[in-house]
C-alpha cells in the first residue's frame, strides 16, 4: 500500500520560533523517530542515610540526598563537556547561585570532572546539562536558571514525566519484539495483557491480520501508543498551572475513545515549545528523554547536536525532589486464588511502572496460614500475565486458607501493596445447596456447589444414569464454592452423578443428584368475549394434552417462548364458544390442573366491503390483464374498505395489520394515517405493496389492531409480482416474449384452457422466452405467484 507520509511540523517551528528572535538546536528536515538518537550517559548513585542505591532504583530524590554524578563519555570523546547540576525551587522562586555547580567531564581527577551534590532544602526539582567547552557557559547557564525558573521547572516536570512514560513504551516494544517469532497464537494472548499492564492503547485489529504483520502492526505510530498513567503523573505534579499551548492541550485530550494520552505525546509534538525560549546566539538548548539501567542514565536526543554557534546544551531531567508516592497497587480480582496452581500470576492494578522500571524491588509476598504461620515468597512483575508470579517455591503440604500481602521497597521507602486470599487443596466433601438437590429435564440447570478450595476446582464433569460423561461449564461463587451449569436438554429423569476435580488430587469429588420430568405451569388462562379460542401463559405448557371450559373441550396448538415464558393456544373443537370461569388443564401424564378463567373484552373483528387498485404509470410494453379481482399487482396501490362485526365500533386510533400468509414480513397501517374511518362501522385503508418488501408474494391476510389486541387473521388479495414484457416476436412461427423477470411467469399458451401450454424453468434467466404463437393476437399466462389465475396478454399494440 502506498501512504503519503504528513510533513514534520519541526522546521515550521522552528521559522516561527526564528522569527520572534529565539534560537531552537538544530532543526531537521525529517523527524522519523523522535527521541531515537543515542546520545551521552551518566553515571549516578544516590545515598539516603546509610543507604546507596543507583539511579534506576530512586523513583524521587529528597532534601538530604547525596549524589554522586559522573559522565560516561568514549576514551576517544573529542569534544568536551561541561556537566552542570541546577536545583530549582518552584516556578515563582530563583534559585541561589550556588544551587547551581558544574564539574569538567575530561579532567583527570574525580573531584574536578564528577559532581558531588547534596540535595538542598527547599530544593522541588532538579536539571542536569551537558555543556559544550566554551568561554563564560557558567555563568550563562546560571543566569537562564535564575532569570527563568518557571520554564524549567515545566520543562524538567515535562522531561520527567516523558521518560516515564518512555520507560513503559521501550517495555512493550521489547516483549511484543521478543514474541515476534514465538507461537504462532501467543502474541494474541501476551498483546492485550501487556498494554493493560503498561498502560499502552493497542489496536485489536492488529491481532486479526496475518502472524507475520502483527508485530509491526502493534508497533505502528508509537509516540500515539502511551496512554495517562495516574500514579507516575502525580509524582512530577507542581504548583504551575496546567498548560495553556495547544500542543499540550492535545495531550490532555482523549481521542478515540481509547484514554487519555500522556504529556509524552505532547512532548514530542512540540518540543520546540519547551526549549525555544531559553535560547540565545551562544547557546540552544536540546531535551533529551532519559532511561535508566543500574546507575546508568542514557540519554536519547531528537536532534542531532551541534557545535557550532548556538551550540547545543543538552538537558536531563533527575527524579522530582519531594515526600514520595509509592504505588496504590489494587488487587485485580476480590475472588481466592489457588496457592496450588502452577504459574500462580497475583493480579495487580494501578501502577504501570513496576513493569518498566526497577523502583519496585525486593518485593515478596507474606502468607499468612490459619494456625499464624507466616512464609516469605519473593515475587517478581510480569507485565505478559497482569501481575507477580512468585519466584520461589511454596512449602509442600499447604492446605486450607491463607492470606497473602504484597510487600517490598519503592526507592528507599517501603510499601505494602494489596491482600489476597490463597486455598490450598484440602480434605472435605462437595454438596448441592438444598435447593438443588433436585434437578428438571430439559432445560439448562444452575446448581450451586459448596466445598473446599473451591478456587482450585479445575473442572466438573456431569454424568447421567446411564449415559455418556460431559464437562460442563462452571464459575467461582465467593470463597467457598462454585455455579455449575447443568444442561438437561434431552435428558431423562434419573440420576445424575457430578465428579468435581481439583488441583492436586488424583480423585474427584462425586455428588448425586435426582432429575425430573418437568411438571406445567399455568400462570393465565384468557378467554376474549364471544372467541372460540382461549390464551394460556406459564412454564412448560407443551405437556398440556387438553383443555375443557365447562362442556367444551378446547385443543392446544404450537407453544410459542418470550425468554421463560410459554404461551399456548386452545381452539375450541366445534362450532361452540366457550363460557365459564374455570378452566380444566389435562397434561399428557394424566394430571389434572384447574385455573381461573380471565375474561377479557371481545377482540375487534371486520369483514372486507370492497377494494379497488390504483396504477400510478401504465406500464411500457406488454400489459398482463386478469378477470380476478382477487389479485394485487406489485406496481398497484390497493385501498379496501372494513365493515366492524356486528354489535362493534371501530375507533380512529385502530390499526390493520397486512401480512403475507406464512407470516414471513407484515406491514401495520397506522389509524389516521393509512386508515381513515368513513363512519364508525365503516374504514377505508390503503396499501402500497412495496412497504411488504420487495421478496413479498403470495396470499396476504388482514386484521383488526387495537392497542395489544389483535382480532382474527381474514384473506385480503393475492399479491403477484409482474414480469416485465417489452415485446411479442415472432417469425416464421417461432415467438419470443423479450423483457425483464420472465422467471415470474409460470406458463405461457395459446389458448384459455392451457393447453399445450409451455412451462418456464424455475430459475429463468434470459432476456428472450420461447412461446407459442397468438392466438387472435392474444396469450394466456400463469404466474408463479398465483399459479391457478389466468392472465392475457394482448400481443398487439
Amino acid at each position: 500500500m502506498f501512504r503519503v507520509l504528513p510533513r514534520p511540523a519541526r522546521p515550521l517551528i522552528a521559522l516561527a520560533l526564528a522569527g520572534a528572535g529565539l534560537s531552537v538546536a538544530a532543526p531537521v528536515a525529517a523527524d522519523p523517530a523522535p527521541f531515537d538518537l543515542p546520545g551521552p550517559a551518566l553515571r549516578i548513585m544516590v545515598t539516603r542515610g546509610d543507604r546507596t542505591l543507583p539511579i534506576a532504583e530512586v523513583p524521587n530524590l529528597a532534601a538530604g540526598d547525596r549524589l554522586t554524578i559522573d559522565a560516561d563519555l568514549p576514551k576517544d570523546q573529542r569534544a568536551h563537556y561541561l556537566l552542570f547540576s541546577a536545583f530549582l525551587s518552584g516556578a515563582t522562586n530563583p534559585p541561589p547561585k550556588d544551587w547551581v555547580q558544574s564539574a569538567e567531564t575530561w579532567k583527570d581527577k574525580d573531584k574536578d570532572r564528577r559532581l558531588t551534590l547534596t540535595v538542598p532544602k527547599g530544593a522541588r526539582q532538579m536539571a542536569l546539562f551537558l555543556v559544550p567547552q566554551t568561554g563564560g557557559a557558567s555563568g550563562t547557564i546560571v543566569d537562564a536558571v535564575r532569570d527563568r525558573p518557571g520554564e524549567f521547572v515545566r520543562a524538567v516536570q515535562d522531561l520527567n514525566q516523558a521518560s516515564l512514560d518512555r520507560s513503559r513504551l521501550n517495555a512493550f516494544v521489547a516483549a511484543i519484539r521478543a514474541q515476534e517469532n514465538s507461537h504462532p497464537e501467543f502474541l494474541r494472548t501476551i498483546a492485550p495483557a501487556l498494554a493493560g499492564s503498561l498502560a499502552i492503547k493497542m489496536n485489536p485489529d492488529c491481532l486479526a491480520r496475518v502472524i507475520e504483520l502483527q508485530a509491526a502492526c502493534l508497533l505502528e505510530n508509537r509516540d500515539a501508543l502511551v496512554l495517562a498513567d495516574i500514579h507516575s503523573s502525580s509524582m512530577t505534579d507542581t504548583l504551575i498551572g496546567a498548560p495553556t499551548d495547544l500542543a499540550l492541550q492535545l495531550s490532555y485530550t482523549r481521542e478515540a475513545g481509547l484514554g487519555y494520552y500522556s504529556p509524552y505525546i505532547g512532548v514530542i509534538r512540540d518540543i520546540a515549545r519547551v526549549f525555544g525560549a531559553f535560547g540565545n546566539p551562544q547557546f540552544g538548548y536540546l531535551p533529551t528523554l532519559a532511561t535508566r539501567e543500574g546507575d546508568r542514565l542514557s540519554l536519547l536526543l531528537n536532534a542531532a547536536p551541534s557545535f557550532a554557534k548556538p551550540k547545543s546544551v543538552l538537558v536531563a531531567a533527575m527524579p522530582a525532589i519531594d515526600a514520595g508516592s509509592p504505588p496504590r497497587l489494587r488487587a485485580g480480582t476480590d475472588q481466592p486464588l489457588c496457592g496450588a496452581r502452577p504459574g500462580l500470576v497475583l493480579p495487580v492494578e494501578g501502577a504501570p511502572l513496576i513493569y518498566s522500571t526497577a523502583f519496585a524491588r525486593d518485593m515478596a509476598v507474606t502468607l499468612i496460614q490459619a494456625n499464624g504461620q507466616r512464609i516469605e515468597v519473593p515475587v517478581r512483575a510480569r507485565a505478559d500475565r497482569g501481575g507477580y508470579i512468585l519466584a520461589g517455591a511454596l512449602p509442600a503440604g499447604l492446605s486450607g486458607k491463607a492470606t497473602a500481602r504484597l510487600h517490598g521497597q519503592w526507592g528507599f521507602e517501603s510499601f505494602e501493596g494489596p491482600g489476597f486470599t490463597l486455598q490450598f487443596p484440602a480434605a472435605g466433601e462437595w454438596r448441592a445447596s438444598a435447593a438443588d438437590q433436585s434437578l428438571v429435564v430439559g432445560r439448562d440447570n444452575v446448581v450451586e456447589l459448596a466445598g473446599p478450595a473451591a478456587a482450585c476446582v479445575t473442572g466438573v464433569t456431569m454424568r447421567p444414569g446411564g449415559g455418556a460423561a460431559q464437562s460442563v461449564a462452571f464459575t467461582p461463587r465467593g470463597a467457598d464454592g462454585v455455579n455449575v451449569t447443568l444442561p438437561m436438554k434431552g435428558l431423562r429423569a434419573g440420576p445424575v452423578t457430578l465428579e468435581v476435580q481439583q488441583m492436586g488430587s488424583d480423585t474427584p469429588q462425586t455428588v448425586t443428584l435426582r432429575a425430573f420430568a418437568p411438571a406445567s405451569r399455568v400462570d393465565t388462562v384468557t378467554l376474549a368475549a364471544g372467541d372460540r379460542l382461549v390464551t394460556l401463559t406459564g412454564q412448560r405448557l407443551d405437556a398440556i394434552a387438553g383443555i375443557d371450559i365447562g362442556d367444551v373441550h378446547l385443543s392446544p396448538a404450537t407453544v410459542s417462548r418470550n425468554g421463560d415464558t410459554d404461551r399456548l393456544v386452545a381452539t375450541a373443537v366445534g362450532d361452540r364458544a366457550p363460557e365459564g370461569s374455570q378452566a380444566r388443564v389435562r397434561l399428557d401424564d394424566g394430571r389434572t390442573l384447574t385455573v381461573p378463567v380471565t375474561a377479557a373484552p371481545a377482540r375487534p373483528t371486520a369483514t372486507l366491503v370492497s377494494r379497488s387498485l390504483t396504477v400510478a404509470n401504465a406500464p411500457k410494453g406488454l400489459a398482463l390483464a386478469t378477470r380476478d379481482d382477487n389479485v394485487l399487482p406489485d406496481d398497484a396501490t390497493l385501498t379496501f374498505a372494513l365493515r366492524a362485526s356486528e354489535g362493534q365500533r371501530l375507533t380512529p386510533a385502530d390499526s390493520v395489520e397486512v401480512a403475507t400468509a406464512d407470516g414471513g414480513t407484515s406491514v401495520t397501517l397506522e389509524g389516521g394515517r393509512d386508515v381513515r374511518l368513513s363512519s364508525p362501522e365503516i374504514a377505508v385503508a390503503v396499501l402500497d405493496p412495496a412497504r411488504l418488501g420487495s421478496a413479498a408474494a403470495g396470499p396476504l391476510r388482514f386484521r383488526l389492531v387495537r392497542g395489544a389486541i389483535k382480532g382474527d387473521w381474514a384473506p385480503l388479495a393475492t399479491l403477484v409480482r409482474l414480469p416485465r414484457i417489452a415485446a411479442l416476436r415472432c417469425a416464421a412461427d417461432v415467438c419470443q416474449l423479450e423483457g425483464r423477470d420472465l422467471f415470474l411467469i409460470d406458463r405461457v399458451a395459446a389458448t384459455a384452457d392451457m393447453t399445450g401450454a409451455a412451462p418456464v424453468p424455475a430459475g429463468y434467466t434470459a432476456a428472450r422466452l420461447a412461446v407459442p404463437a397468438p392466438n387472435a393476437s392474444v396469450l394466456y399466462v400463469t404466474l408463479r405467484d398465483a399459479p391457478t389465475v389466468p392472465f392475457t396478454l394482448a400481443t398487439a399494440q
